[in-house]
């Protein structure tokens, strides 16, 4: 067995919380792969490390006086250092952090620095090996991350390595210049690594007992789920649940390697698999609600649409010579209808809708803004009849108005569009519906 592990921000604010971590690595052989993020928030009112290394870079590269700021993250490290009672300077590395700073290396340069040191923190910690991620973690001439080039090269580094260290987050351009991920981009490092090891599972700890059925903040007593698919989880990510960032499926799935997101506060709670496919059958009909505000619906109207050939072609052409990415096309036998980001989309309306009459000459267009989107996911939908049904009617019991019902072809997913005013009493009552009434 072998497993990488991944620790988020919370679960490595402080000494008092890495040393749970260590007990966590060190209760099971098999942790062998530790991913690290920075140091993130002890408490509410907290500032994130990466933000602390934000707010430094940004008064360097304005040559303001940014030594302060610097000293604030020294004292936060020497806080855990001297927590863990290790014999360790980080000096010389900081003295290093500043000179790129003045030499305005760049903010993915700052922000990177959060992971880089608490992942020379942690090894020592562990007495694991670490490895900077700099030079394991490839990116293209371009930026974009080179999937195959790291996992030759971090297959090849980690072959004869028992346990190390890899920060997560960032690596680095072909010159050398440190890259980051997008945030929570140790997810994704995560993921490569666990692929680069062939990981019997990779474990991403957190601050909460695996995936909840929806967003605990609206529903409070969120069931946590206890298996989803990579696809659910797909699904629900792009749909504005915060689980994880998504792209750290896409290495995990090519290596077939199940993900358990875990909580460090709570070790002794399974958490949620995801794995790849499955034959459980899982205990509600849907395996998750998630959902984003700030949508626009842009409504076209024409008698006879249906026998234009090249019609929705040319409507959404009008959206990308406008830059406008659209997120769903849900369509009648005379009408069309766009839904865009709202912020998007505002202002450049009046373009989109001049270039609407020149490409397809509708009868009308009309515009409706102020929309959120709500996604029921599970693939437990397939095998269930009346599954609309019930959600129309829990709906309709909350008085809340559907604006719009697009549903794919996988019968994966529903998605609906309600007004943003309705967008928490709507994912309440679908809970209610498949998950409440059904315990």
């Amino acid at each position: 067995m072998k497993k990488v592990v991944k620790f988020g921000g919370s679960s490595l604010a402080s000494a008092s919380q890495i040393k749970k971590v260590a007990d966590i690595i060190h209760a099971d052989p098999s942790r062998q792969y530790v991913v690290p993020s920075a140091p993130g928030k002890r408490f509410s009112d907290d500032v994130k490390v990466t933000d602390m290394l934000y707010q430094a870079y940004d008064a360097a590269a304005k040559g303001e006086e940014f030594e302060p700021k610097m000293k604030r993250i020294r004292d936060r490290y020497q806080e855990i250092i001297d927590g863990l009672g290790l014999d360790l300077s980080l000096e010389q590395e900081f003295a290093v952090i500043e000179d790129y700073f003045r030499r305005q290396a760049g903010r993915d340069y700052a922000a990177s620095r959060g992971e880089y040191l608490n992942g020379i923190v942690i090894a020592k910690h562990l007495g694991y090996r670490f490895i900077d991620a700099a030079e394991v973690i490839c990116f293209d001439e371009k930026g974009f991350f080179d999937s195959e080039k790291t996992h030759e090269l971090l297959r090849e580094r980690l072959k004869n390595v028992e346990c190390a260290v890899i920060p997560g987050f960032y690596g680095a351009m072909p010159d050398g210049s440190v890259k980051t991920f997008s945030r929570g981009g140790s997810d994704v490092t995560g993921a490569i690594v666990a692929r680069a090891v062939r990981a019997d599972i990779y474990e991403n700890w957190t601050d909460v007992s695996g995936v909840m059925i929806t967003d605990p903040r609206i529903v409070p007593d969120a069931k946590p789920i206890d298996t989803l698919t990579y696809q659910e989880l797909r699904e629900l990510s792009y749909m504005g649940a915060s689980v994880m960032h998504e792209d750290a499926i896409f290495p995990v799935r090519k290596g077939g390697i199940p993900i358990n997101i875990r909580n460090t506060n709570a070790p002794e709670d399974p958490g949620t698999m995801i794995v790849e496919s499955t034959c459980r059958q899982p205990k509600y009909i849907i395996t998750g609600i998630a959902g984003k505000k700030g949508f626009c619906s842009v409504n076209i109207e024409k008698d006879m649409m249906n026998t234009q050939i090249g019609f929705g072609r040319k409507v959404l052409q009008v959206f990308e010579e406008n830059g406008i990415s659209f997120e769903h096309t849900p369509s009648g036998i005379d009408t069309f209808s766009v839904l865009v980001h709202q912020s998007e989309f505002v202002d450049k309306e009046q373009s989109v809708i001049a270039g609407l009459h020149q490409a397809v000459q509708p009868d009308t267009i009309d515009l409706e803004g102020d929309l959120a989107l709500i996604a029921i996911v599970g693939r437990g939908m397939k095998a269930k009849k009346g599954t609309a049904g019930l959600l129309f009617s829990a709906l309709a019991h909350r008085r809340v108005n559907i604006k719009m019902i697009d549903q794919g072809s996988s019968e994966l997913n529903i998605i609906i569009g309600v007004r943003n005013d309705d967008f928490e009493t709507a994912i309440r009552a679908i809970y209610d519906a498949f998950v409440t009434s059904q315990d």
